[in-house]
């Protein structure tokens, strides 16, 4: 499973990456954590607010930070 973080690497994309590696491990996930910052490739993927977060290439959250029990559910799929 991929995990994208989409964002400027501002503080609340930061921590959703935190939030998503955290939630991955304690599912027991098998994951690569790949942070995209590129606008056009942010743009390209639908997103139009950060933070947000795909699931190998499906956005699964855009526009606001989830905490780590939030995220389970989007990361089980």
């Amino acid at each position: 499973m991929k995990i994208q973080i989409l964002g400027s690497g501002c503080q609340k994309c930061q921590k959703l990456a935190e939030y998503a590696t955290q939630a991955a491990d304690e599912l027991g996930l098998d994951y690569t954590l790949e942070k995209i910052t590129d606008p056009g490739t942010i743009v390209d993927m639908g997103v139009m607010q950060t933070p947000a977060l795909a699931v190998d290439g499906v956005v699964k959250l855009a526009g606001h930070l989830a905490g780590v029990e939030a995220l389970k559910p989007l990361l089980r799929g």
